[in-house]
């Protein structure tokens, strides 16, 4: 006989129904969350379940995501973006737009700390220049320092003369990335495509001052509960407040164990 057959326990009655009605919850809040990023929700929440079972339930419930077309592009060779080491060492900053529902475009300045994915700004507004975008930037300075390195496009806003005293003043690299090849930006690019699906696009924003508030909710959400696969599930505050600060992005789950082990060696000497 199996040993797992050996030592099933009989579920509770009704455990199963709770667990439907708690993931058909969790998916009405999390539309664009899929199972295995509802599977980290739900055990946070104490439910003693895996990815198998939740994947089971999700399909009976049809709660798939429905996948949105994107654009085609063409078959070149890509190059890994180096990560950084630890925090502000590199920062990417760059624009993403939508509009209100009486059709008034507006913008937001979106700020991301390359190491930790945190979201350290997603400033909206109507118009932002690059005297506005330095504004920002000395409030993150009052907060957390500022980067060695900053990347960005060639845009407007970036390339303004406010920006690049400011920067130079403050000991503080400009790399701006090629024309047309936002790929070079890649991580700035990854979370304005994470923003548009799972804020922007779920939103009918009447006002300015509501796309305000969304968008600060869901920033707030994106640093302190969403879970992050490049950092081993875990959100960015709890990657930098654990003292994974000191170790690589890498999900630990991912590597073997004998890595995972020398990590941790090497982590406690450090601390």
């Amino acid at each position: 006989m199996a040993r797992a057959s050996c030592r099933y326990e009989r579920q509770r009655p009704g455990e199963e129904e709770k667990l439907q009605v708690r993931l058909r919850s969790l998916a009405g809040e999390r539309r664009r969350f899929g199972y295995r990023r509802l599977t980290v929700l739900l055990r946070r929440e104490g439910w003693a379940v895996n990815h198998k079972r939740v994947y089971r339930l999700y399909r009976q419930e049809g709660l798939g995501v429905r996948r949105r077309k994107r654009k085609r592009i063409g078959a070149v060779e890509r190059q890994a973006l180096a990560i950084p080491t630890r925090l502000n060492e590199r920062w990417s900053m760059d624009f993403i737009s939508d509009g209100l529902s009486a059709g008034r475009k507006f913008r937001s300045l979106n700020i991301v700390d390359d190491f930790n994915r945190e979201c350290l700004a997603a400033e909206v507004d109507t118009s932002i220049t690059g005297a506005r975008v330095v504004r920002v930037l000395e409030r993150l300075q009052e907060l957390r320092g500022l980067p060695q390195i900053m990347v960005m496009d060639n845009g407007p806003e970036f390339a303004s003369q406010a920006l690049d005293v400011w920067a130079y003043e403050q000991g503080v690299k400009l790399h701006f990335i090629e024309p047309g090849k936002p790929v070079q930006n890649a991580f700035i690019e990854s979370f304005n495509g994470r923003m548009r699906d799972e804020c922007l696009n779920e939103h009918w924003f009447l006002s300015l001052g509501e796309a305000r508030e969304t968008i600060e909710a869901w920033r707030r959400d994106y640093n302190e509960v969403r879970p992050h696969t490049a950092l081993g599930n875990r959100t960015p505050q709890e990657f930098t407040a654990c003292g994974a600060a000191l170790r690589s992005p890498t999900a630990p789950s991912e590597l073997p164990r004998t890595q995972v082990q020398k990590q941790e060696a090497t982590l406690e000497l450090a601390l």
